[in-house]
């Protein structure tokens, strides 16, 4: 579905440019949508029985080995939440910290969702390589979403079992 047909030089620079442009683009838009709008229990960001409370991540992908070294891009932007580590067991803290797992986890699903584009200019080799950079850079951040929101929420639930979230009944 290639529409541009670019030299293969220039379709490396576009390539490099977009994906410079694309992921800050969209880590900065979502962080100006309101904590209000990411709950945890919407259909996207809801537990699923099968990741068992995010303990399917630790045992397919050894997520607790290797989360630390992810970049934290959540205070990257003014008004970022550095979810690097819990840093309070408040009530308020635990909510927004759930609720920023969304927003990291929805900015890296449009991110990926985003490498389509790509077909736009590239023929379907390099596409496709756009595709698995995009699966690669942002699955695992993903994965590190799903597994620690879970916890979190255990944290918050066993703390406050009528949190406002909503998330503990």
């Amino acid at each position: 579905m290639q529409v541009i047909d670019l030299p293969i030089g220039w379709t490396v620079v576009v390539d490099s440019v977009a994906w410079a442009v694309i992921q800050p683009t969209i880590a900065y838009l979502c962080i100006r949508l309101p904590t209000s709008a990411l709950d945890a229990r919407q259909w996207l960001f809801q537990a699923r029985k099968w990741e068992r409370g995010g303990a399917i991540y630790e045992r397919l992908f050894l997520v607790k080995r290797w989360k630390s070294v992810l970049p934290s891009g959540g205070t990257a932007f003014r008004g970022g939440f550095s979810m690097k580590h819990i840093v309070s067991r408040r009530k308020d803290y635990l909510e927004r910290w759930v609720r920023e797992t969304c927003r990291a986890e929805l900015t890296h699903w449009i991110a990926l969702i985003s490498s389509g584009m790509f077909f736009l200019w590239n023929p379907p080799v390099p596409g496709f390589l756009m595709v698995f950079y995009a699966v690669v850079a942002n699955m695992p951040c993903i994965v590190v979403q799903r597994y620690n929101r879970p916890r979190v929420v255990r944290i918050l639930c066993k703390k406050e079992p009528s949190a406002e979230t909503g998330i503990c009944t």
